[in-house]
């Protein structure tokens, strides 16, 4: 099964709608937002973080406008110093490669130790876009429907002020 069929089984299975474009590899979100324009949604990015010694990882999803201030997130962590995590814990933890980063790389987390947190201002009404484990589709979905594919895969998630 590749990846988009595994996000849409078990999106399927939660009986989550969702819609879908399907565009050319992108690898950045200003590439993906030259496909998904005039849709009414939030244009999110996936930031996979981690501490200094690599022993805490950390999915942030914020407007893809913003910036992460890396100094104030560390501070809501609790911890001193907070990094992009490499390609090898990306793959590790995710099971994905650059460019692909997404919530649904949750599902290969077996070890449910990604913790999860959405910027505050992303969390209204308007679907959020997400790649379903694979930069050449972006997908629409609800905050709330993303909340019980949280729960139902055993993630917590904390929405959080930058």
């Amino acid at each position: 099964m590749n990846p988009y069929e595994q996000v849409k089984s078990e999106l399927d299975r939660l009986q989550i709608p969702f819609e879908v474009v399907e565009h050319p590899a992108v690898f950045t979100t200003e590439e993906a937002d030259k496909y998904i324009k005039g849709i009414n949604c939030v244009r999110t990015k996936s930031l996979f973080l981690t501490n200094k010694k690599k022993t805490k990882f950390y999915l942030v999803f914020m407007d893809d406008n913003k910036r992460l201030d890396m100094s104030k997130f560390a501070e809501i962590v609790g911890e001193k110093h907070i990094k992009f995590a490499s390609e090898e814990s990306m793959l590790e933890k995710l099971g994905l490669t650059p460019g692909s980063v997404s919530i649904f790389g949750l599902l290969n987390n077996k070890e449910k130790d990604v913790q999860v947190f959405f910027e505050k201002d992303i969390v209204g009404k308007l679907p959020l876009t997400f790649h379903p484990n694979d930069n050449t589709k972006t997908l629409f979905l609800k905050v709330q429907d993303l909340f019980k594919f949280l729960s139902s895969n055993g993630f917590e998630y904390k929405i959080i002020t930058m």
